[in-house]
């Protein structure tokens, strides 16, 4: 017998990610712990999926192929501000959790992450004051790298402008926004 959607009792749960391997993994994983899931390997399927399925939760790659995971973070939340979105991403940096939470997410995680970390955030409903602080200050080539993106998230993720801000050239930008993040 074939389940209506809507008949179906399981939480609904929308993995984007442009990593197919990553995206079924995920999902025969929460779909094991008993979720109903979809996924999306694009901004455009993504919300295709989530008008279809009205997710309860998302969980979205922050770099899905050369476009902005906070682009579609900002269109689910505004779908459905009851979405608990969580921000999965291999490129982490101060600017970007800052915006994904403004535009809606409930948690930003860095990769890799496992199903039951990913299914603790979205069920995280308070900040936790036992995170530790650093005792020392980040390097400098930790500072750029964050100061490349807030520039970047400054000009919605154009390269050209923000090259043009940053008195660089375009290619020397994208060279070094190409590099994972510097280690602190």
């Amino acid at each position: 017998m074939i389940m209506n959607p809507d008949e179906d009792p399981r939480p609904s749960v929308l993995i984007v990610d442009d990593d197919e391997i990553f995206c079924e993994v995920l999902a025969d994983a929460l779909a094991n712990r008993g979720y109903r899931v979809a996924t999306a390997h694009d901004i455009e399927h993504g919300l295709a999926q989530a008008e279809r399925l009205e997710p309860e939760y998302a969980v979205v790659d922050l770099r899905i192929d050369k476009e902005s995971g906070l682009v579609l973070t900002k269109k689910l939340h505004a779908m459905d501000e009851n979405t608990r979105i969580v921000i999965l991403t291999g490129y982490a940096s101060v600017a970007t959790a800052v915006e994904a939470i403004k535009l809606g997410a409930v948690h930003y995680l860095t990769k890799p992450a496992d199903a039951d970390e990913i299914l603790a955030a979205l069920h995280k409903d308070e900040g936790d004051t036992a995170v530790s602080v650093s005792d020392s200050p980040l390097t400098v080539k930790r500072l750029e790298w964050e100061h490349l993106q807030k520039v970047l998230n400054e000009c919605d993720g154009n390269v050209s402008a923000a090259a043009r801000k940053l008195r660089m050239h375009r290619r020397t930008l994208q060279r070094k926004l190409a590099k994972h993040p510097v280690k602190d």
